[in-house]
C-alpha cells in the first residue's frame, strides 16, 4: 500500500495507517471483500502555511470514507468495492501538487480531490485534460470541494473536473444579501489574497456593491500575497484609518485569522463580511470583539436548524472529539456520498462511466439536499449567511473549536436563491 507520507507523523497519519491496515486485514480475510478497492488521492497543503485546512479535509474525507466502508462500500458489477484514501502533500504549491498527481495516477488512482486554492485547482485541471486525452485506460476523475474560482465552472469549465462547493460569486451573493440589508452601512474596505480566487472576490465585490448598494463607498481596495505576510498590523491600521464600516474579504487559513487577530490588536471596530470567518482559529482570535460583527458564509453550518443536521453534527464531534479537530464540512461528506452513489449507477469504478451518473447525481443527507448541474458540473445547494455569538440558548448551541463562540444563522437560501448563470461550453469526450 502506497502512502506519500512519513508513517505517523501526525496524529490523523496514524489513524489512517490503523484505519487501512484494519481494512487490508479484513480484505484478506474476507472472500466478500477481496475485490481490489477503489483509490482516492487527496492532493492537498498539508505542511505549510495552510497545513490545518488540509488538516480538516483529511479528517472529514476520512469519514465519509468510512462510512462508505462500513456498509461494505460500493456494489459494482463485480461485487463489493471499499473505498481507499491516500493523502498527498502539494504543500500548497502548483509543481508538487503536479508532482503529487503523477504519483497518484502512477498508484492506481481513479478519483483526485483537491480544494484548497483555486491556482493548484486550475492547473490540475489542466494536467488531468492532458492525461485523460493521452491515456483513456488510466483516465481519472477531479473532484473539488473548496477552489471557488468562478472560472473553474465558466470559461475554464471541464468535463472531467466537478465542483462540490458554491464559487466565490454565489457566495458573494448570499452574503450580499444580507449585507445590503444594513443600512446604516456607508463605506467598506476590500481586503484579499493575491491569486485568482481572492482577485475574483474582489472584483464581484464590487459589481455587487455597484447594483445593490450604489451609496456605499469603498474605501480601500487591497490584495496581498497568499500566505506570505506574517504581520497584518500595517493593514488593520490601513484599514481602520480609512474610516471603513466593515471588510469584505474571502481571506481563510492563516491569512484570515492573522488578519482578524491584527485587526482586534489595532482597535479596528468594523463589522467583517467573510466566506471564511466561521472557521480555523478565527473566532478565537477575534473573540468578544467579533460578537454581532463577524459574518460568514457556507453551505452550512453547526447551528443550522433541524433535528438531523444536530444529529449529524453530534456524530462528527463523537468521532473527532478535540476541539482542535473541529470543523465539519457537509459538502465534504455529499462528494464522497455522490461520487459512492454515481459508481453504483455506472456499476463500476471507470471515470468516464462514473462521470456519466456524477453529472446528474442528486445527494441529500443531514437534512442538506444538493444537486449536481450537467451543464457545468456546478454543485448547487442551499446556503447559509450567520454571525458570531456567544454560545448558548436555542440558537448558538454549538461552538467553533472549543473557542466559546459560534455562529447564529441569518439567512437561509434555498438553492435555486443562490444558483447562477453559466457560460460554460464544455468539451465533451466521443
Amino acid at each position: 500500500m502506497f502512502f506519500s507520507f512519513r508513517l505517523c507523523a501526525r496524529l490523523s497519519v496514524c489513524f489512517l495507517l490503523s484505519f487501512f491496515s484494519s481494512v487490508h486485514a479484513q480484505s484478506a480475510s474476507s472472500p466478500s471483500v477481496q475485490l481490489a478497492p477503489v483509490q482516492l488521492a487527496l492532493i492537498e497543503g498539508m505542511s505549510g502555511p495552510f497545513a490545518n485546512t488540509g488538516e480538516a479535509v483529511l479528517r472529514n474525507l476520512v469519514w465519509a470514507v468510512e462510512r462508505v466502508n462500513a456498509r461494505g462500500g460500493v456494489n459494482t458489477q463485480d461485487g463489493k468495492r471499499r473505498l481507499l484514501l491516500n493523502r498527498y502533500d502539494s504543500k500548497g504549491q502548483s509543481e508538487e501538487a503536479l508532482t503529487s498527481l503523477r504519483s497518484a495516477i502512477d498508484t492506481g488512482a481513479q478519483f483526485v480531490f483537491q480544494g484548497n486554492s483555486s491556482a493548484n485547482a486550475a492547473v490540475l485541471m489542466d494536467a488531468i485534460q492532458k492525461h485523460n486525452d493521452r491515456e483513456p485506460t488510466r483516465r481519472v476523475l477531479f473532484l473539488n470541494y473548496a477552489a471557488v474560482d468562478p472560472a473553474l465552472t465558466q470559461e475554464k469549465c471541464n468535463f472531467w473536473h466537478f465542483r462540490f462547493d458554491a464559487h466565490a460569486d454565489m457566495r458573494m451573493s448570499a452574503l450580499m444579501q444580507v449585507l445590503k440589508q444594513d443600512a446604516k452601512l456607508k463605506s467598506v474596505y476590500l481586503i484579499g489574497q493575491d491569486y485568482s480566487f481572492g482577485q475574483s472576490v474582489l472584483r464581484e465585490a464590487k459589481l455587487q456593491l455597484e447594483k445593490l448598494r450604489p451609496d456605499i463607498q469603498i474605501a480601500g481596495d487591497e490584495l496581498h500575497p497568499m500566505g506570505r505576510v506574517k504581520d497584518f498590523l500595517p493593514y488593520a491600521a490601513k484599514i481602520k484609518s480609512s474610516g471603513a464600516q466593515a471588510v469584505i474579504t474571502g481571506n481563510w487559513g492563516n491569512d484570515l485569522t492573522l488578519l482578524v487577530k491584527a485587526a482586534k490588536d489595532v482597535g479596528y471596530e468594523g463589522k467583517f463580511y467573510t466566506f471564511y470567518g466561521n472557521a480555523l482559529g478565527a473566532p478565537a482570535a477575534m473573540g468578544e470583539a467579533g460578537v454581532g460583527k463577524v459574518m460568514a458564509v457556507a453551505e452550512w453550518m453547526p447551528n443550522v436548524p433541524g433535528s438531523e443536521s444536530t444529529k449529524f453534527y453530534q456524530s462528527f464531534k463523537q468521532r473527532f472529539s478535540k476541539p482542535a479537530e473541529d470543523y465539519l464540512h457537509l459538502r465534504m461528506q455529499l462528494m464522497v456520498e455522490a461520487l459512492a452513489q454515481s459508481i453504483e449507477r455506472a456499476g463500476q469504478s471507470d471515470p468516464l462511466a462514473v462521470a456519466l451518473q456524477l453529472e446528474n447525481a442528486e445527494v441529500s443527507m443531514a437534512g442538506q439536499r444538493g444537486k449536481m448541474r450537467s451543464t457545468d458540473h456546478q454543485f448547487q445547494q442551499p446556503m447559509v449567511v450567520a454571525v458570531m455569538a456567544k454560545q448558548g440558548g436555542i440558537d448558538v448551541p454549538f461552538d467553533v473549536e472549543g473557542s466559546g463562540y459560534g455562529f447564529k444563522v441569518l439567512r437561509q437560501f434555498k438553492a435555486h436563491e443562490v444558483e447562477l448563470p453559466t457560460a460554460c461550453k464544455m468539451n465533451r469526450p466521443h
